[in-house]
């Protein structure tokens, strides 16, 4: 049972640099950047002034019932959009379809912070009976996956991953075994998030995790750069319809790709740094390519983890060196699309495997922009500035996290 094969046939994407993946894809081959100053809140007393913030989205474009986009969190809003995009994109329809067979996995990192601030506020500042009956149910996590499936009638599997920046590699990767284990003919797998909060700011700031960049915010995010000092926080989301290889063809749907192997791993290291020799990283590649059946050398292109780091992006280095060997740098491109997207968090690994897919469609490299002094730590062919015509087969999306 679990030889069954797992394609792609739906993307959704919405993304500070585009509000579908057309955009999005377009924009991330001209090398812009969607990071700028935050208008959503006062940003004078923190650290650090900017972020990949969404603006001009309209939720209600995605629910059938407005009165349901506002009693949503702004993840869940940026979620259903990515969602029901990857939905009418696949083709796929639970009227024409079995629904016990098409499940949901749209994960988030935080979930409702923004509903969390908010409703705290009014308990603190006016009275406990202030507070909205919609609180609990708008901040948990797992409330995108239920507004999908309720958007839909898909009566499949459906779950909620949180594991901070790798939510969504791991929705996806899961859905991948649940469709290969038999449990499911398609699921709709991916991740969105709303940090830009004043919360979500502070608390990464105070972390030091954020790059202070304050005089040039489109150049802040600069993955592999020697002169990186942190990573871009951003909102949005990204999702992919996973479908059996069969029932995708029976129904004649467009197939993107195959999703061939997935690796999930932990460094037991931590609280937020990575082990230095980045074996834990490591490993999950390996695994990756070791339920693909492939060859270090069949890989062409990998989208980086890539969030801006000082260590973060030294260590993901050393991972790919040791899992990818002397291919590491003689023929693999490696490029980080957070230096124009910053990091969105539980929803980045959906937007990533978007610009994977895409790069195969196309078949071509997306760029790591602000790229203008290359760490020498940093030594792979990291696609500076400018996307790039390349011949790729197979690609890899890696994603990290704290713990």
């Amino acid at each position: 049972m679990n030889e069954r094969r797992v394609v792609i046939t739906g993307i959704g994407v919405v993304s500070p640099i585009g509000l579908n993946k057309d955009d999005f894809w377009k924009n991330i081959l001209a090398g812009k950047s969607g990071i700028k100053n935050i208008t959503s809140f006062d940003t004078t007393e923190y650290g650090t002034h900017f972020g990949g913030e969404i603006t001009d989205y309209d939720p209600k474009l995605f629910f059938k019932d407005f009165k349901d986009a506002r009693r949503a969190d702004r993840f869940t809003q940026l979620g259903m959009g990515a969602a029901k995009m990857a939905v009418t994109d696949s083709g796929i329809d639970a009227g024409n379809l079995n629904p016990e067979r098409i499940g949901v996995m749209v994960g988030s990192g935080i979930g409702g912070l923004i509903t969390l601030e908010n409703n705290h506020t009014l308990l603190m500042s006016k009275h406990p009976s202030r507070v909205s009956p919609f609180t609990i149910p708008m901040m948990i996590s797992n409330i995108l996956s239920g507004m999908v499936s309720m958007e839909y009638g898909f009566l499949g599997p459906n779950m909620c991953i949180v594991t901070a920046c790798a939510t969504s590699n791991h929705s996806i990767g899961e859905a991948w075994r649940i469709i290969k284990f038999g449990d499911a003919d398609a699921i709709i797998a991916g991740g969105a998030e709303a940090p830009i909060a004043p919360m979500g700011l502070a608390g990464f700031g105070n972390m030091r995790a954020l790059s202070t960049r304050n005089d040039a915010p489109e150049k802040a995010s600069r993955p592999f750069d020697k002169d990186r000092d942190g990573f871009v926080m951003s909102e949005g989301g990204g999702a992919v319809v996973l479908e059996e290889y069969e029932h995708a063809k029976k129904r004649g749907a467009h197939i993107y790709c195959e999703l061939a192997g997935y690796g999930i791993s932990s460094d037991a290291y931590h609280l937020s740094a990575p082990l230095p020799d980045g074996a834990g990283a490591s490993r999950c590649m390996n695994m990756a390519l070791s339920h693909a059946k492939m060859n270090p050398t069949d890989v062409e292109y990998i989208n980086a983890h890539g969030t801006s780091t000082p260590v973060g992006d030294m260590c993901e280095v050393k991972a790919i060196k040791r899992s990818f060997g002397s291919h590491a740098t003689n023929g693999l491109l490696v490029s980080s699309t957070k230096s124009m997207t910053g990091h969105l968090l539980g929803g980045a690994g959906g937007v990533e495997l978007a610009a994977c897919i895409l790069a195969l469609r196309d078949q071509v490299a997306p760029p790591t922009i602000n790229l203008e002094n290359q760490d020498a730590e940093c030594d792979l062919d990291c696609v500076a500035n400018v996307a790039r015509p390349a011949k790729i087969t197979s690609a890899l999306s890696n994603s990290f996290v704290f713990c």
